[in-house]
């Protein structure tokens, strides 16, 4: 494989790649950071360089698949639209402005976020509300029980509220999953249909930062793969993330918002500050190619175009281990955006004209989404695949906290997956 030849011939590439030197940014505090431990969330200077970002007022406003709810589908009128320069939880934080504004019935509950929360996502959410009705009981902490706060949430959301709870690190909503996957995702199923809690909403941090461990550092979206009745979403930028989070809170199904940790400082763009939604269920294509399918979500889609860069052009320590002939490939990026259910059709389609499959994902393989992606799309394209589907995913081991970026796939890992996969 070409992955383990690369490291014992580039170390001093592999650890320049892994191993970016911290940015100047305007959320660092002013003392060292020789002496002060790295953020909660974690920081990537290559997710803040990248291409697929949009930083320009132009182009925020033209995101593909944006609905602004002032305006009617068929228009989109972009004219005298501002926008404003978000991170990813900063845009967290003004959808739940927005949701709060606009549904008198919408609470926000969850550990610490009365006062901001643990990555500051609901930053002086509660002061805002404070003078509306019902005042901070709109905005407010609850024990420190995610079983608790994911059964209230049900309860809430029957009684016809918008319930937006908050599990605070994703590692945690494991003593959730008895209410999540026996209570919220069967509610309306049992009641025939005459009941529903499509107002409850779960948004939790997930994926890696570098140096969260076995218990800060996981990706649990697969555990929920048969949970017929949930929605499962996870955004990879901040445009992404406000107009999906206002369409998972206002959709007529329980969902649950995962929000890559490390992408909360790390990607920053132009964010539209009206009110807009971005459609469920959607794939995105942000890379157009022809000659491989890459499919993937959350942090990886940044380690995915890093990959593809220097597929097509590699720097001389890689150009000796990367065929002349792959080095035109033209890869397909797809964000696949939401999780469950996912848009089978968009990603059958792309493998049905590309021919080939590499799916990337942090949790591990076993058991993880890419093994249901690879066995669909080998059903619905077996007859055009030249290659077999491929899945490039975290180690299946607990993330120890010294080995943690080992753990996850990396550009190099992709690269691998990608010169294998173009070789068949």
């Amino acid at each position: 494989m070409l992955a383990p030849r690369l490291r014992s011939r580039l170390p001093a590439f592999v650890s320049s790649v892994r191993d970016h030197p911290r940015q100047s940014c305007r959320w660092q505090t002013t003392a060292s950071t020789a002496v002060e431990p790295p953020p909660a969330s974690g920081h990537s200077s290559s997710v803040a360089s990248s291409k697929l970002l949009r930083i320009t007022r132009e182009s925020a406003l033209r995101t593909p698949g944006i609905v602004w709810a002032d305006e009617e589908p068929v228009r989109n009128i972009v004219g005298g639209r501002e926008t404003r320069k978000m991170n990813l939880y900063q845009s967290v934080r003004d959808a739940l402005s927005i949701a709060l504004a606009k549904d008198d019935t919408a609470v926000v509950f969850g550990e610490d976020i009365a006062f901001g929360g643990v990555f500051r996502c609901t930053m002086g959410l509660a002061e805002e509300f404070a003078n509306c009705a019902a005042g901070r009981e709109r905005v407010f902490n609850t024990p420190l029980t995610e079983q608790g706060i994911a059964g209230f949430g049900i309860g809430l959301a029957s009684m016809g509220h918008t319930a937006i709870a908050e599990i605070q690190f994703a590692d945690y909503i494991f003593p959730a999953f008895d209410q999540l996957v026996n209570e919220a995702a069967k509610f309306r199923y049992r009641s025939g249909g005459n009941f529903s809690i499509g107002g409850l909403t779960v948004r939790t941090p997930t994926m890696a930062v570098g140096h969260g461990g076995l218990y800060h550092s996981q990706s649990p979206e697969g555990f929920f793969m048969g949970a017929a009745g949930l929605k499962i979403v996870i955004p990879r930028s901040p445009i992404q993330c406000k107009g999906l989070l206002l369409s998972a809170i206002r959709d007529p199904n329980p969902v649950i918002f995962m929000e890559p940790k490390i992408l909360y400082r790390s990607a920053v763009e132009q964010v539209p500050i009206d009110d807009y939604a971005i459609p469920l269920s959607r794939a995105e294509t942000l890379i157009p190619g022809s000659d491989l399918t890459l499919l993937t979500w959350g942090t990886p889609v940044y380690h995915c175009e890093s990959a593809i860069q220097l597929l097509n052009s590699p720097p001389p320590s890689l150009a000796p281990l990367i065929p002349l002939s792959l080095r035109s490939a033209k890869v397909e990026l797809i964000d696949l955006r939401t999780i469950l259910p996912w848009d089978m059709e968009a990603v059958v389609e792309s493998v049905r004209r590309t021919k080939r499959l590499v799916i990337v994902h942090e949790a591990g393989m076993t058991g993880g989404v890419g093994g249901e992606i690879a066995a669909e799309v080998s059903k619905r394209a077996f007859l055009r695949l030249e290659a077999p589907v491929r899945r490039i995913t975290g180690w299946d081991v607990p993330a120890a906290l010294q080995f943690e970026k080992f753990n996850m796939p990396d550009e190099i890992r992709i690269l691998d997956g990608i010169v294998e996969t173009l070789s068949y």
